[in-house]
């Protein structure tokens, strides 16, 4: 056996991690703060889209388990922190949870232990933050008597061509020795693993992967904006520019950006250079600006498509198809269906949804607040000939849009999957 690893957070980073370790043969345990998610586990129920209950008991049998005891910690000869960093007020970076798991692991870890953090945040983080609270909280000396590395996180929830296993793994560690351990550990498991000159330069790439993402959905949100008002159709456009076979990427417009990663990782980046520079990173702040309008545009466009009926938005049969931020799984972190959806309250619409994975739907930016709480209807295809407008916000695999389009009065499509009369695209 390998050895033993404690993997800090069991969520959509975590748990994959834990099960690419488990099936090389390390001795793996999950620490999660959470005690219900924890039991979950333990019963077999997996808390993520991208494990099974099959493949989370296949775990179990390899050795994993679940727990809400740190004193694993201890037992192993690598840590891993999987922690969320979302963002905090005003818009900075909240590293309360990667405070709170380094500070549990100081108080565990031994000699000879590698740390590594796989949270996204800003340059820097983990030898500011993480480092002295290491180092007070246990005694020991980074280089001497335990390693800190820091490795991004490239999960991408749903897809199913790259995993764990044969998506490239960046290393950067405080020494060549730290850099050396790290990429031991996930070289066991992982087919390529990049060794990076330094932890910060391993924390600034994860960040510039996302800000491309951003800024490049930001581009093509505001093309689609002044194409209609143009009488082009952009999406004609983006077809005929992806048949170039060099120099171009293809990205589309949408209803907004979603998930942990486009709508956060770029502000930690901005954040960073605000704070230790004095000046803005234009681009990342320009392309928030265009990609936060988004579900506003929808509203403003599925107004235009009532008018042309006769219909006001206030009291119009509204009904959205896909509430999660992206397609085929549960996972609504960040979604802008929430954004559209409160636009559309605001103007006294009658709001109902449909959504295979989210049966009911807390309807806030605030996911304390269940003032307003809805349901998924029950008949998709009855709710689609009764709305006055159908807008498909997410493309599920179990929509047959042709046909949903087909059906409607008015067939909005967001996402610009839906070809020929009977729909409306972005």
């Amino acid at each position: 056996m390998p050895g033993t690893v404690t993997i800090v957070g069991q969520g959509y980073v975590g748990l994959p991690l834990a099960q690419g370790a488990a099936n090389a043969g390390w001795k793996v345990w999950g620490y999660d703060t959470d005690p219900s998610k924890v039991a979950s586990i333990n019963d077999g129920k997996s808390p993520i889209d991208d494990i099974s209950d099959e493949q989370l008991e296949a775990m179990q049998a390899a050795g994993y388990e679940a727990s809400t005891d740190p004193s694993c910690i201890a037992d192993s000869d690598v840590v891993v922190v999987c922690v969320p960093t979302p963002l905090g007020e005003g818009g900075s970076p909240d590293l309360g949870a990667v405070r709170g798991a380094t500070n549990t692991a100081s108080e565990q870890i031994r000699r000879g232990t590698t740390f590594i953090l796989e949270s996204t945040t800003y340059p820097g983080t983990t030898e500011e933050i993480c480092l002295p609270i290491l180092e007070a909280g246990s005694g020991l000396k980074s280089g001497e008597d335990f390693y800190l590395a820091y490795s991004p996180e490239r999960v991408n929830p749903g897809m199913q061509e790259y995993g764990i296993k044969n998506t490239p793994k960046l290393v950067g560690g405080m020494t060549p020795e730290a850099t050396e351990s790290a990429e031991a550990f996930y070289a066991s498991f992982i087919d390529t693993v990049v060794p990076m000159n330094g932890i910060k330069e391993a924390e600034t790439a994860k960040l510039l992967e996302n800000t491309f993402r951003h800024v490049n959905i930001a581009l093509v949100n505001e093309m689609a904006k002044f194409c209609r008002e143009l009488d082009i159709d952009i999406w004609e456009v983006i077809r005929g520019a992806a048949t170039k076979p060099f120099g171009f990427m293809k990205f589309t417009p949408g209803p907004g950006v979603g998930g942990h990663c486009i709508p956060i990782d770029p502000n930690y980046l901005s954040y960073e250079v605000r704070k230790e520079l004095g000046y803005p990173f234009r681009f990342v702040e320009l392309a928030q600006e265009i990609n936060n309008s988004m579900p506003y545009y929808v509203v403003s466009r599925v107004a235009d498509l009532l008018n042309d009926e006769g219909k006001a938005l206030k009291g119009a049969k509204v009904l959205l198809l896909g509430v999660t931020y992206k397609k085929d799984i549960a996972d609504q972190r960040q979604s802008p269906a929430v954004p559209v959806a409160e636009r559309f309250l605001t103007y006294g619409t009658d709001l109902r949804y449909h959504d295979p994975y989210v049966s009911r739907w807390n309807v806030s930016q605030d996911p304390h607040d269940d003032t307003v709480v809805l349901h998924s209807v029950d008949n998709v295809e009855e709710a689609v000939k009764e709305a006055d407008i159908v807008v498909l916000l997410q493309p599920h695999t179990v929509y047959d849009t042709a046909q949903l389009a087909l059906q409607s009065k008015v067939f909005f499509d967001t996402v610009g999957i839906t070809r020929g009369p009977d729909a409306v695209r972005l």
